[in-house]
């Protein structure tokens, strides 16, 4: 299960870097929209949030979506292709969580020092969670045991409960929909994750899924109040592809242009809602307002708004016994990202009952212990030179304070002493450490500065250890 899970965001990471959408001339212009550009800073100051992948999926412990896609490197041990897509869209007669209550989830969330969240309304499988008027394969749905439950519109009960919490508000959505018979025709076989038929041969049966991809963008964006943030997937799914055959050939079947008019899906989106955040995650241009990383975090600072989105296990799904980062990994990788600029998205699968698991749930709390703590060198902040050096990052506040944050894990332990050079003028002296009684010192000399602590070895035991500069 792990192998098949790494070998797919391999593929995903390759994918994203080496075919760069070319965009139309009307989305060549950067966003010059000051009501979206101001939203765009809002939700930096954000830092962290919380991503949630639940689909039929999770009945049976299975990679989100991707097990019912017929390319070469997915392993379905040995069943018969046909008979498992047909299995796998019957999912949808299981899923019935039992123990869902959203606002155990966002409860969770805020303690962790989470501000905003992604929830998946529906992933590539087609399987909505919510209750769509143009699919009875929801939620909501007939054949779904949860449509017997009074409140079957589970996108409703997680933004209402998040919102209660004074949560930013974001949907992914997945523009591509291999349920859909308008995308993966049953007249032709599902060789890959692309449209199974030339477009330019059925135009109509194309424009029938571009109108029913549209009316659930407008569905979800206009049924629960004002969305912040739209998050789109399936990146596949774009105007024009730039591929340089010869360096990667097996790339030239993800040339297919699948043009779902995105300027009229924003526009729709946006109605009545002018500054949502719109994600149109890996295809560039003009409606991908911030860049989203996977399961990565860049070397250094990147010129534009982005989001680091990470699994906190190994798996975007749940997986019984996976394997969970460390609440120190987890820390150390929110302070390199914030130190970078960039926003932090930590998954978490929720089961078949719709219980978040006991071990992310007690690495979320130990975050927000942490967070209680040392949140100002978090939250509002923006990236300084040098950013990071060794085991030590710094941020600065945008009410004028800075930060060095000191990166510890059994190998790495608390020194007497830190030099570094600054790209401002800091001045010197006594400095707060934050969460302790003593005090550090700060000085210069010959343009670099020397942060000293006194008794390193008075200092309880820290994931990260902040100093107000």
């Amino acid at each position: 299960m792990k192998a098949k899970i790494l070998f797919l965001l391999l593929c995903v990471v390759t994918l994203t870097s080496f075919a760069q959408r070319v965009p139309s001339k009307e989305e060549q212009e950067p966003e010059t929209n000051e009501l979206i550009l101001n939203r765009i800073s809002q939700w930096q100051d954000l830092k962290f949030g919380f991503f949630a992948h639940w689909g039929i999926y999770a009945t049976e412990q299975l990679v989100e979506s991707w097990s019912v896609c017929n390319e070469p490197w997915i392993d379905r041990k040995g069943a018969n292709y046909e008979d498992y897509k047909h299995w796998y869209f019957d999912l949808n007669k299981q899923f019935n969580p039992k123990n869902f209550n959203a606002n155990t989830w966002a409860k969770a969330a805020k303690d962790a020092g989470m501000k905003y969240f992604v929830f998946t309304t529906k992933h590539h499988d087609g399987f909505c969670m919510f209750d769509s008027k143009y699919t009875d394969y929801s939620t909501a749905g007939k054949d779904c045991p949860y449509s017997q439950n009074g409140n079957n519109d589970i996108v409703k009960q997680v933004v209402e409960a998040f919102r209660a919490e004074n949560f930013w508000t974001g949907l992914y959505f997945s523009k591509a929909d291999w349920h859909d018979t308008n995308y993966w025709s049953p007249l032709w076989a599902t060789p890959d994750r692309n449209v199974n038929y030339d477009i330019e041969s059925h135009k109509d049966m194309w424009q029938k899924f571009c109108d029913f991809t549209t009316n659930q963008i407008q569905e979800i964006t206009h049924n629960y109040g004002d969305i912040d943030i739209l998050w789109l997937d399936g990146g596949w799914i774009r105007p024009k592809w730039s591929i340089n055959e010869e360096t990667l050939p097996w790339l030239g079947a993800y040339k297919r242009v699948q043009d779902i008019d995105m300027p009229k899906v924003a526009q729709i989106a946006r109605q009545g809602n002018e500054d949502m955040i719109i994600v149109d995650r890996s295809v560039g241009g003009k409606y991908e307002n911030y860049r989203t990383p996977e399961q990565q975090v860049p070397d250094k600072p990147l010129d534009y708004p982005w989001e680091t989105c990470m699994t906190m296990g190994d798996s975007w799904s749940y997986v019984k016994n996976d394997n969970y980062k460390s609440v120190n990994t987890l820390l150390h990788i929110l302070v390199d990202v914030v130190a970078k600029g960039g926003n932090f998205l930590l998954n978490v699968g929720p089961d078949q009952d719709g219980n978040l698991p006991q071990a992310a749930l007690e690495r979320m709390q130990a975050i927000g212990k942490w967070l209680n703590t040392n949140g100002q060198s978090i939250y509002n902040t923006r990236p300084v030179a040098p950013y990071k050096v060794e085991n030590v990052c710094f941020t600065a506040n945008k009410n004028g304070k800075n930060y060095a944050l000191i990166l510890l894990s059994d190998s790495t332990k608390l020194q007497k002493s830190y030099s570094f050079t600054f790209s401002k003028k800091l001045s010197t002296g006594k400095k707060t450490i934050l969460g302790e009684k003593q005090k550090a010192k700060l000085s210069k000399a010959d343009n670099a500065y020397t942060l000293t602590i006194s008794k390193p070895e008075a200092i309880k035991e820290k994931d990260v250890l902040v100093i107000e500069l």
